[in-house]
């Protein structure tokens, strides 16, 4: 049976640090599905929807084991949808563990068949934050230096 995750978030925007762990969770999971979340009732968010979508799969073009769909359900629920047994989480810090730790345990009690591996940030990148890089826009700054 293939080890297939999803790495679910916003991506909004798609920073070096979200590349980096899907690259390197590929080397545990034979394919991976990125999951752009949002919610249709909702503000779209700073980038649409689907050009987060567009952009994060001309990213990895060249990655046969990498698909990217967007999503308006539970993470669980698409979980379910897609046969997906693991969900991928990046931790920066220790407020992203804390929170990312009771989302985790939130949804092995909705669905205990899967579970969610966490990748630390690498370190030079784990200063990332797509709400400050969304910031910065706002006011005409470069975040060039922070997307892959």
């Amino acid at each position: 049976m293939d080890r297939v995750a999803l790495f679910p978030g916003t991506f909004d925007p798609f920073t070096k640090g979200h590349e980096s762990i899907v690259k390197r969770a590929l080397l545990l999971f034979d394919r991976i599905i990125i999951g752009v979340g949002y919610n249709s009732s909702k503000d779209s968010g700073f980038f649409p929807v689907d050009k987060r979508v567009e952009d994060i799969a001309i990213l990895f073009k060249d990655f046969s084991s990498v698909s990217v769909e967007k999503y308006d359900c539970l993470t669980v629920d698409m979980c379910r949808k897609a046969k997906v047994g693991f969900i991928i989480r990046g931790i920066r810090n220790v407020v992203d563990f804390e929170y990312e730790r009771s989302i985790a345990l939130t949804n092995k009690v909705l669905e205990p068949d899967v579970e969610t591996v966490f990748f630390f940030a690498d370190q030079d990148l784990s200063a990332i934050n797509s709400n400050i890089l969304r910031d910065i826009l706002r006011h005409d700054g470069d975040i060039s230096k922070f997307l892959p």
